[in-house]
């Protein structure tokens, strides 16, 4: 299937669980890949084709760091027209009277920053061209406060309100942004951490991957600033 096989797609968190499958999922669908992370060392280097996967390291907590990055994606492709937003993580917190200004500003950058960093590079060029997508990662916990998640629950929710802000000022430029809110992924950190668990009532990498790639086609095109719920059966 060559759905993407026109469309340049960088994505962020490359390495990770969900990473890896979004990567293979768009690189089967046709498209040239730009995959970052921290650094290449962390990379599966399984598969590669120099010819649609260029590998780019890069802090992109840093928006210097992050500017390098897509400059350097740009220099190689020439374009991008798909941005997703996989980089983040989770830190298990405490209530907020114990949380220290480190771990909460830290979070915020890990999980908002980054996206952050990454879409500001991203949209002058995407404007230029008159189409681009952009699919950021929020999730299921951001759309209520939860004890101890402060910092987490906060930065996921921040990433839905930029994802509204970012539609909001481009939508009558060609670009569709928009966010999915996955529940608890099926991962072995995840199985790992809580055994006792329905593991089939999670929300599979492959999953979450076919709804990122809904919303980076032309059939997602009259959904713009949607945050969408991918909670599995739990």
């Amino acid at each position: 299937m060559d759905l993407f096989s026109d469309r340049v797609v960088v994505i962020t968190g490359s390495s990770g669980n969900l990473g890896r499958v979004v990567a293979d999922a768009f690189y089967h669908a046709g498209a040239a890949l730009a995959l970052v992370d921290l650094n290449h060392n962390s990379c599966d280097e399984e598969s590669v084709d120099s010819g649609r996967k260029f590998r780019v390291a890069g802090d992109l907590l840093s928006s210097v760091e992050a500017d390098a990055v897509i400059e350097k994606i740009i220099k190689h492709y020439g374009r991008i027209d798909v941005l997703v937003n996989i980089a983040g993580g989770f830190v298990a917190g405490a209530p907020v009277h114990e949380t220290s200004r480190e771990s909460w500003e830290y979070m915020l950058n890990l999980n908002a920053g980054t996206a952050f960093n990454t879409a500001r590079a991203v949209v002058s060029g995407m404007r230029a061209q008159g189409r681009g997508w952009i699919i950021n990662t929020s999730a299921r916990a951001a759309l209520a406060g939860k004890a101890g998640m402060a910092a987490y629950v906060a930065s996921k929710s921040a990433v839905i309100r930029l994802t509204e802000t970012l539609a909001e000022e481009n939508k009558r430029e060609g670009l569709n942004v928009n966010c999915v809110l996955p529940g608890i992924l099926d991962t072995p950190l995840n199985r790992l951490s809580m055994p006792q668990a329905d593991f089939s009532s999670w929300v599979s990498p492959e999953a979450l991957a076919d709804v990122v790639l809904f919303l980076a086609s032309d059939a997602s095109r009259a959904i713009n600033g949607a945050s969408i719920p991918v909670y599995g059966t739990g």
